[in-house]
């Protein structure tokens, strides 16, 4: 106990002593930051102070002196009295006797008129700063431009600047093509939709038709209408990405089991192309994470790997358990991807078939709903291809 309550201060101290390093460090480099501003407001004030102080000790010499009361006598007696007796008078009564406090003011109205103007000298920067703010709403390339004394807030509203732009553009893009993905998409309906209606038509039409022909545009229309389904339910995949967060469930699943439920949905999508799927890993891996969206992770690699698999080929799913981690690897053979495209595979809306055949078509969201999966587990996942072997790795952390 006592040695459990002794590491536990131990740490507390560490932590509080981090948390002020970290305090201690940010200040430094804000301080060296504003170091030229710093400079240039101390040698400002002082120069306000000095000639405050310069001015003061003007007014008092004046006065010791007598030359203040000389020049208000004549003053008064030239606008006001025309007669220097009375101006005289007029000042031994009126300011004489309180000399110090017109003294006072007269400083005091003074250092006022030297503090506005010093005021004045300081609010050029918050106008440039304003300035500055109002520049990230222009379009324009160019970056902004401040006094020397706030380059780090030159930097800095460049940087957002920069970084605002950046995204805007990436915005633009991911627009651009999704509006593409759904303009190619609703091209792509009207084709199953054409042929579904022209063989119902035909089947209706003709009166004496043979079973075998009758068969034949069953098949055809009934391939069309479930290329359309799939289409469908693309359109309804980008709505699901776009408007809504994936939240995660988590559960001890038995990812064996998992695994080998998802390989047996997708024995017909082998036998089309006439491919084998070999499981390697050992019985009962048990994971912490939530099932469903693990299947559709699974699910996505393992149809991306029969989409571009050579026909007759072998998909193997290996599964390594780690001390930290698990790692799961979907591996098949087809054209090597190349480096550009594997830099974009996880994207929204990327797609490897720039032919955008019918029948591998996809929009462009299984890989980039994967990898955001894989991600909300606090795990990775990559993608290598050379040699014409294609290669999907997910780890994920044993919690």
């Amino acid at each position: 106990m006592e040695k459990n309550s002794k590491e536990k201060s131990g740490k507390e101290k560490n932590s509080i002593k981090n948390a002020y390093n970290s305090k201690v460090n940010k200040k430094m480099i804000l301080d060296s930051d504003y170091s030229h501003l710093q400079s240039k407001i101390f040698f400002k004030t002082a120069m306000t102070m000095l000639i405050a102080a310069i001015i003061a000790f003007g007014i008092y010499i004046l006065v010791l002196k007598g030359h203040f009361a000389n020049v208000v006598i004549k003053g008064l007696n030239y606008f006001v009295f025309n007669d220097y007796q009375t101006a005289l008078d007029f000042y031994k009564k009126v300011i004489g006797n309180n000399m110090y406090l017109f003294v006072l003011i007269a400083m005091l109205i003074i250092f006022l008129i030297i503090l506005r103007v010093y005021i004045r000298s300081f609010t050029k920067y918050f106008n440039e700063i304003n300035s500055g703010i109002d520049a990230l709403l222009l379009e324009n390339s160019s970056d902004v431009v401040l006094s020397d004394e706030l380059s780090a807030t030159e930097k800095k509203i460049n940087n957002i600047k920069h970084i605002l732009t950046r995204r805007k553009m990436l915005a633009d893009i991911e627009k651009q093509r999704k509006n593409d993905l759904v303009m190619y998409l609703a091209h792509d309906l009207k084709t199953p939709l054409t042929s579904v209606i022209g063989y119902l038509t035909l089947l209706r039409d003709e009166g004496q038709i043979s079973d075998e022909l009758r068969e034949k545009y069953l098949s055809i229309s009934l391939d069309k209408a479930e290329r359309l389904e799939e289409l469908i339910n693309e359109f309804f995949e980008i709505t699901r990405f776009n408007l809504s967060d994936i939240t995660l469930d988590i559960r001890e699943v038995n990812l064996t089991r998992l695994l080998e439920q998802v390989t047996y949905e997708f024995k017909p999508m082998l036998m089309e192309k006439n491919l084998q799927c070999e499981l390697s890993m050992d019985k009962d891996i048990m994971l912490k994470c939530d099932a469903n969206k693990l299947e559709r992770v699974f699910d996505n690699l393992l149809r991306n790997a029969v989409n571009y698999s050579y026909e007759n080929g072998l998909i193997r799913i290996v599964v390594i358990k780690g001390e930290s981690d698990t790692s799961v690897k979907v591996i098949n053979k087809g054209n090597t991807i190349s480096k550009e495209k594997l830099e974009r595979i996880f994207e929204q809306f990327y797609r490897l078939d720039t032919a955008r055949s019918s029948k591998n078509g996809g929009a462009g969201l299984g890989l980039a709903i994967a990898k955001e999966i894989v991600e909300l587990h606090g795990g990775r996942i990559r993608a290598v291809s050379e040699n014409e072997v294609i290669e999907f790795e997910v780890v994920l952390p044993i919690l």
